[in-house]
């Protein structure tokens, strides 16, 4: 572990963290106010930087040392209520993306996705959105709130018809009528069936936005979450989908979100190593 490292992602020393000559930034994003089980999301930006201060900075699939394109870590945007902070995420996102950084959202409960899915569509046309998660975050309104975790894919489709799921395996009855057709790979298809990747890859336009709950993993290598739920998906599975993603299409930027971290460390370094490994593909491609 690296001694008192900086509080940015990896813990860059300013050669490699600079604003003006970095081209990653990631954008924390400590929001938990419509988690329904287990709290803590909002503390899931920063132990996803603390942990990233003790990776290895040589990707060894890729040969890359991807921190050498620069990393800064920006300031915490944070709110009070749900409409505020999608706003302030979708500001913020459009600034940074207006001077032409590539951009990492950390949450946070997923509900911090949609102010920068809805920045990034304005700077790419066409743009598909990629969900990964255990739960398909298809319900209208929940506890009385349009913009709660529990409903962010269907504020996303009102205005990008263009996602695909993957991982899926809860659901509650009222989310049918809003699950689009053909648009869902299950966790059991992944597990049993062989050509799910290039059936994910057919449906997915030239440009991919891709949002990650932390839950579409198995809850045996991720338990830190507030919604954990059986039977997701491996390592190796997500890694094999993400590799495939940047070789065919352009990720144009992703986010992290809805860890929940705990005295267990391990799941804060597996998010902060599959960000690392994602901005590899993405640079090295």
């Amino acid at each position: 572990m690296k001694d008192n490292p900086p509080n940015n992602f990896a813990g860059l020393l300013a050669k490699f963290s600079d604003y003006r000559k970095s081209s990653i930034v990631i954008l924390p994003v400590p929001f938990d106010k419509t988690s329904t089980w287990l709290k803590g999301a909002d503390n899931g930006p920063q132990a996803i930087i603390e942990a990233s201060c003790n990776l290895e900075l040589y990707d060894i699939e890729t040969g890359s040392e991807i921190y050498k394109k620069g990393i800064c870590t920006e300031k915490p945007v944070r709110a009070s209520n749900s409409k505020t902070m999608i706003n302030r995420v979708y500001e913020n996102v459009k600034g940074l993306l207006g001077d032409e950084k590539y951009v990492v959202t950390l949450g946070g409960e997923h509900s911090v996705s949609l102010g920068a899915i809805k920045a990034h569509s304005e700077f790419a046309d066409k743009m598909s959105v990629l969900h990964l998660d255990a739960h398909t975050d298809m319900r209208d309104t929940y506890e009385n709130n349009r913009y709660s975790h529990a409903c962010v894919m269907k504020r996303v489709r009102e205005s990008i018809k263009n996602t695909v799921s993957v991982g899926i395996r809860s659901m509650d009855y009222s989310e049918l009528k809003h699950i689009p057709g053909n648009r869902i790979i299950y966790a059991e298809e992944v597990h049993y069936k062989k050509n799910w990747i290039n059936t994910v890859l057919r449906k997915l336009s030239k440009k991919v936005y891709i949002t990650i709950d932390v839950d579409v993993f198995d809850p045996g290598i991720m338990p830190s979450t507030g919604t954990p739920e059986p039977g997701g998906l491996d390592w190796y599975q997500v890694i094999k989908l993400l590799r495939s993603v940047s070789k065919n299409k352009n990720i144009v930027g992703f986010d992290v979100v809805e860890l929940c971290p705990s005295h267990n460390k391990a799941p804060d370094f597996l998010a902060a190593k599959l960000i690392y490994k994602l901005l590899s593909y993405k640079f090295f491609n």
